[in-house]
């Protein structure tokens, strides 16, 4: 039960505070960091990125990886499906169009590792790199939670080991590690 002085009871109300234990911290930062190693491992599956491929894409519309678009407080995680058939032929016509293979999750920061360690190792034909760019049209108050979101998501990508190309506005990208 929270006691609060009879002043402030009239006013504002009761608010409660949790307390964590210093050794309950410790344990849940424990708990996470086996979390990420088994996450990285499980990334570890997917082949080192190969820079011929994905250097060579020229637009978003072509990245065959999966790619993140940056929101203020979610994330887009873009995932285009293998072909399921190897011929070329007729590849992206009517018969068989790229964008149905095209499947947009918005997920929270934290629901990242999952997401993508769920991925099989055919959504990755570049090796493990993905590509991240920020929401367009953001207003200028949002910005900077964006870039904030931007920065936590570069830091979980890499804890993962997972190579960042970053897309800005104009289409060009920067590789970062």
């Amino acid at each position: 039960m929270c006691v609060c002085a009879p002043l402030l009871l009239a006013g504002s109300g009761c608010k409660r505070s949790e307390y964590v234990s210093p050794a309950a911290a410790v344990a849940a930062a424990r708990q996470n960091t086996r979390q990420m190693d088994a996450d990285r491992q499980q990334m570890e599956l997917v082949p080192p990125p190969s820079k011929n491929l994905y250097l060579a894409v020229r637009s978003l519309s072509e990245w065959n990886n999966p790619f993140l678009t940056i929101q203020d407080d979610l994330l887009t995680l873009h995932i285009l499906q293998p072909d399921p058939i190897s011929a070329s032929m007729g590849q992206g016509t009517l018969l068989r169009p790229t964008s149905a293979r095209r499947r947009d999750l918005t997920i929270r920061l934290s629901d990242l590792p999952d997401a993508l360690t769920s991925l099989p190792e055919n959504n990755w034909p570049y090796g493990r790199v993905i590509a991240i760019e920020e929401q367009h049209g953001i207003s200028a108050a949002n910005r900077p939670v964006m870039r904030r979101n931007l920065e936590a998501t570069v830091k979980m990508l890499t804890e993962l080991g997972i190579v960042v190309d970053e897309w800005n506005d104009n289409g060009s990208s920067n590789t970062m590690r």
